[in-house]
């Protein structure tokens, strides 16, 4: 069952039930997925309130390819003890759900990316993204961010399992331009 959301130029988002045919447009986009999740049968949990100003939520996740899980023993010190603002979660892997104060969402990420490296060893690599390539959003501090963010540690990570360093890193991403 595939169900699918899209934004339309008039501020209304129309969702769709493909197993259904079942299609609504409204201007409440949580509305909108409300009714489609009751139209496929699966719960609907509402969206949690907004972090206050100056605040970003995010997750972080430490996904490794050779299946350590949650419980893992290198993570023993990170569950009992998670920075300010974040909590463990079973992702079937090692994961924080964090609202964390930062000038933008990717200031709020390095900072708590840095204070689990600093304090526990463990480098976080994972946002918790599925589909990536799925863009959706131009807020600096949105969606759109967290696929940045989320694309950027996957990349240092998978970068240095390759044998690939800092100054890879940065000289492909000096060679882009980006200011």
């Amino acid at each position: 069952m595939e169900l699918s959301f899209r934004r339309n130029p008039d501020g209304t988002t129309t969702g769709r039930n493909e197993a259904t045919g079942f299609a609504v447009t409204l201007a409440d986009e949580e509305e909108v997925k409300r009714r489609l999740y009751e139209d496929a049968g699966w719960e609907y949990t509402p969206p949690p309130p907004p972090v206050p100003p100056g605040y970003h939520r995010f997750f972080l996740a430490h996904d490794e390819f050779a299946g350590a899980g949650f419980k893992d023993e290198r993570y023993a010190g990170l569950r009992a003890q998670p920075p300010e603002g974040c909590e463990p979660v079973d992702w079937g892997c090692f994961a924080l759900k964090c609202e964390r104060p930062g000038k933008t969402l990717l200031d709020a990420v390095a900072s708590t990316v840095a204070e689990i490296r600093r304090e526990h060893g463990l480098v976080m690599n994972d946002m918790g993204i599925e589909k990536p390539e799925e863009w959706l959003g131009d807020d600096k501090d949105g969606y759109g961010a967290q696929i940045v963010g989320h694309l950027l540690l996957m990349a240092a990570h998978r970068a240095s399992l390759l044998g690939y360093g800092r100054k890879d890193l940065v000289r492909l991403l000096d060679a882009t331009g980006v200011g």
